[in-house]
């Protein structure tokens, strides 16, 4: 049958849902569920923190025997499988639902058509492909990861009027205002991890959690790529990482005479004893690493910096989401070039929007996978 004129409403209720615990999921993705019933909403929810229980049962256990014959809106097909729980599709079948309407189908093999099926044979009506292309971007990570095998890359830049990202040797610069750096920290909250270059953390000694009141337990794996294991063991990552967790990528393996070799285990040593974990691999493949941090469940990587990092993963072709925030402010003489600009983004990306954030701009640029 035909979609019907609700289902955009209701759909978009579910996709917002979703995005509440983004990052907070474990390997499981973050779906959106809500049960409704005469125009009117029954019960909702999203996966739970660390991936269980799943959004559909715990919205139709809200609803209660009132589900039966009601629509269920889900962000995901509804899995078809026993893992650690009974299959969500079958949970929908036992309380009786009538119609279900997904917007993405599920890439996972255990599950890929099947919930639809499962459904279906149930005499239950199923619609999906509603609100797609919007269902799609909130689980951008999960579906990277299904579908590649890495995490979804995000690339964050903040420019100035004259677009350039920073000064030599003044450290961190502002270039944004509050509301674009709380919308930072919002980004934060919703990535598995954040990455940056050596360059950065020595230069800004940043400490890449999330600091919105409320959320800071949210703040993200925190990986910085360190080919010689410089980081300082005084900076703020360093004594922070047993709290909020800190991945030092160096070189693999490392190219050095005996002497050298020392040192840099040295390094390594002092490194593990503060807590920071360090993790070989070859950093001119840095698809290697993102296969490393697909194994390990992360879905989703946001790419704060700076210009070398930013290049190194444009060049890899491994960006798939670039957000600029530009401010209005000019920087001028020893001005850091930004590696892109609106005007020279790689053909490959499309424009999808443009937000104003105070005196901030910024635009929104992805491709499709």
């Amino acid at each position: 049958m035909a979609p019907r004129p609700e289902d955009e409403r209701f759909m978009a209720a579910a996709i917002r849902l979703s995005r509440r615990h983004l990052g907070l999921t474990s390997t499981n993705p973050s779906v959106g569920c809500v049960i409704v019933k005469d125009g009117v909403v029954l019960g909702s929810a999203v996966t739970a923190l660390g991936g269980r229980p799943h959004a559909e049962p715990q919205a139709l256990a809200e609803a209660g025997e009132a589900a039966r014959g009601a629509t269920a809106y889900v962000s995901l097909e509804p899995c078809s499988h026993y893992g650690r729980t009974p299959p969500c599709a079958e949970a929908l079948i036992a309380y009786g639902v009538a119609r279900v309407v997904i917007s993405v189908t599920d890439p996972d093999q255990r599950v890929s058509g099947r919930g639809i099926n499962m459904l279906r044979e149930a005499g239950i009506e199923v619609d999906a492909g509603i609100l797609e292309t919007e269902g799609r971007r909130a689980l951008a990570g999960y579906l990277m990861r299904q579908t590649r095998n890495r995490p979804y890359v995000t690339l964050k830049l903040a420019i100035s009027a004259d677009g350039m990202i920073g000064k030599m040797g003044e450290g961190q610069v502002r270039i944004t205002g509050d509301i674009s750096r709380a919308q930072v920290q919002m980004l934060r909250a919703e990535s598995d991890a954040i990455l940056v270059g050596i360059g950065t953390a020595i230069s800004d000694d940043p400490e890449l959690t999330c600091r919105l009141p409320g959320l800071e337990d949210r703040s993200p794996l925190r990986i910085v790529i360190d080919e010689n294991l410089q980081l300082p063991l005084g900076g703020k990552l360093v004594r922070t990482a047993r709290q909020y967790p800190v991945i030092a990528v160096a070189a693999n393996p490392p190219s050095f005479d005996d002497n050298t070799d020392n040192a840099f285990m040295a390094r390594r040593a002092a490194l593990d004893a503060a807590g920071v974990e360090v993790l070989q691999s070859n950093l001119g493949e840095p698809g290697e690493l993102l296969e490393a941090l697909g194994t390990r469940g992360i879905s989703s990587l946001l790419v704060e910096g700076g210009a070398k990092t930013a290049r190194r993963f444009l060049a890899a072709d491994l960006v798939d989401r670039i957000l600029l925030f530009q401010g209005p402010s000019h920087i001028g003489k020893r001005g850091i070039e930004s590696p892109v600009l609106k005007s020279n983004i790689p053909a490959s990306f499309m424009h999808i929007g443009e937000s104003r954030f105070g005196d901030d701009r910024c635009d929104e640029f992805e491709r499709g996978f």
